[in-house]
């Protein structure tokens, strides 16, 4: 599928669903354009604005802005920041807000932040009116390359993250290069992992490509747009292939299961592990279990360490601050997650770099051991 095209050092991702078609604009200058590009895309003139307490000091006056020079009436919902907004009692705040905003089916909800904020906003508009429009407005490197992109959202409960949800696709995603610039190193590295994430399932020429260029992405420009919009392609091409996840989407968990276990392990707390470092250690757990299983040989686990290393990614449960629970936790987050079916591990394993697949009926005893091992 060839959808990338470029205009003004702006690059379109379209992603062909159908009806539920929408595209990805990546570059900069996005927020202030937002107002236009929605009302060119959609037939409502009225929107809530979700964000958080940190995002909405630096971009919710020039969005609104460019929503009212558009013609769009806007209500903003200003919610606290981390990762425990994903919360019922914050799902209840925002579609409370949503309906006083009187937003309509053909109205939208937007999201201006990271994934937190996108993923309970997402939620919020699949289920508010049974469905109203959804634009994404990725705040962080994380959400533009992930959690914006796919429809996936949801909120987190005391079971686990991410159990209570719907799949709802966004009608549109601005994601504003310009706004990496204020992020911290951690946060941007933490997003990073993601995108080496796609290379990793089965782009091997673009994780050697990373593997070269990691310090222009980090720095700006043209690079940092190229591995941006070939992240958001690359999961772009799995959802139109499995917009459900009954099958190879869940190759995007690549990482996952280790690393959801891992910020459980932490009570999600922001200073000790954030969701893109618990996914750096889980994927280099993944290959090296991989190689522990006989499915990849242990070089290409010490390559994908070696690499997420040198952009100041943990790779190494004891790399976390602090204790961690036993191994016996840890699986009890694993057996909780969403990956399980009917009692089964399902792990994404892999061949070798960019040779990632589904592994159904993983053995539980082949994982404790392999967790009390690294957990030492």
């Amino acid at each position: 599928m060839n959808a990338i095209s470029s205009a003004s050092a702006v690059q379109t991702v379209h992603v062909p669903l159908g009806e539920r078609a929408y595209d990805i604009l990546i570059g900069p200058g996005l927020i202030a354009r937002a107002g236009a590009e929605i009302a060119s895309r959609l037939k409502g003139r009225k929107a809530a604005v979700v964000t958080d307490e940190n995002v909405a000091p630096q971009y919710l006056d020039v969005l609104v802005a460019s929503l009212d020079a558009a013609g769009i009436a806007s209500a903003e919902v200003i919610l606290p920041a981390g990762e425990k907004t994903k919360s019922f009692e914050h799902l209840i705040t925002v579609c409370d807000k949503v309906l006083e905003a009187r937003v309509e089916r053909n109205d939208c909800v937007i999201a201006l932040g990271g994934g937190v904020i996108g993923d309970l906003s997402g939620f919020a508009a699949g289920i508010v009116r049974r469905g109203v429009r959804f634009v994404q407005v990725p705040t962080s490197l994380l959400a533009q390359v992930d959690s914006s992109v796919g429809g996936k959202t949801g909120i987190n409960s005391r079971h686990g993250k991410n159990l209570v949800g719907v799949f709802h696709q966004p009608d549109l995603v601005l994601a504003d290069t310009d706004v990496l610039n204020t992020l911290s190193e951690r946060e941007f590295r933490a997003g990073y992992a993601e995108v080496a994430k796609y290379g990793l399932i089965d782009k091997p020429v673009f994780f050697s490509w990373l593997e070269t260029n990691w310090k222009a992405v980090f720095a700006g420009g043209s690079a940092r747009i190229e591995a941006i919009a070939t992240s958001c392609q690359a999961k772009a091409d799995v959802v139109v292939a499995d917009e459900r996840e009954t099958g190879q989407r869940a190759l995007l968990n690549l990482g996952h299961t280790f690393g959801h276990a891992l910020e459980a392990a932490t009570a999600y707390d922001s200073r000790r592990l954030v969701h893109g470092e618990g996914v750096s250690i889980g994927m280099v757990l993944a290959y090296e279990f991989s190689a522990r299983m006989n499915l990849a040989s242990p070089d290409d686990a010490r390559r994908v360490e070696r690499h997420l290393n040198e952009v100041g990614l943990p790779t190494r449960m004891s790399d976390i601050p602090g204790e961690l629970p036993p191994a016996e936790t840890l699986m009890e987050a694993i057996a909780q997650d969403k990956k399980v079916k009917s009692g089964k591990l399902t792990f994404i394993l892999t061949r070798g770099i960019g040779q990632s697949f589904v592994a159904d009926d993983v053995p539980a005893s082949e994982v404790l051991s392999f967790l009390r091992e690294k957990h030492g």
